[in-house]
């Protein structure tokens, strides 16, 4: 199974980046093949004309295609996400997550925003035909600490979070998304023996 990890941060480095990287690398670590695909990097002029034929941002659209689930990442700038990533989602048509597990990420300046991944993410994500959004993942910049010597540092509550969302994600993809549930046997298919009082 794939997991398409897609930036939606405008900065490099960034918090939101490395908790996105965080997840990925999790999810390598336990046999998932992941790509990265980050919004910033495809033409800005493509990308605010929405040119879908630019053959940059049709490499990027066949990627989300390709997925089988989708970790979208984004800062959360005046209560909502940022305008790159709304940019690129504009582009995919409307079931343009048909048939993937999204698990929605994002980090703040504070938990003012908490909220932002429910009221302005979601529906968008839900709108494009997700087969599932999976619970949010939101961090603060102090939550998500990095070093050149230990990486990544997640506060527990967030590790916690992040771990919760692996397991979730990991769960999910074990089993074909389009697999049909196991047939449920009538009740009368069941052997049944009268055992003496």
């Amino acid at each position: 199974m794939s997991i398409l990890l897609l930036g939606g941060s405008p900065a490099l480095p960034s918090s939101t980046g490395r908790l996105l990287q965080h997840l990925g690398d999790r999810l390598a670590a336990i046999g998932h093949r992941t790509s990265r695909l980050n919004v910033r990097d495809l033409p800005a002029q493509a990308l605010l004309h929405a040119d879908a034929a630019h053959p940059a941002l049709r490499a990027a659209l066949a990627e989300v295609a390709a997925a089988d689930a989708v970790i979208i990442a984004t800062p959360v700038y005046k209560a909502s996400f940022s305008g790159v990533l709304k940019a690129f989602l504009d582009l995919l048509p409307q079931n343009g997550l048909a048939g993937k597990v999204v698990l929605p990420i994002a980090t703040g300046g504070s938990q003012s925003h908490l909220l932002a991944l429910d009221y302005a993410l979601r529906p968008v994500l839900q709108a494009l035909e997700a087969k599932l959004v999976l619970g949010s993942i939101y961090a603060t910049s102090h939550q998500v600490q990095w070093s050149e010597g230990e990486g990544v540092a997640l506060a527990p509550e967030i590790a916690a979070r992040a771990t919760a969302g692996v397991t979730a994600l990991h769960e999910l993809l074990a089993v074909p998304l389009d697999a049909e549930p196991a047939p449920v046997r009538p009740l009368q298919a069941h052997s049944y023996t009268p055992q003496a009082a």
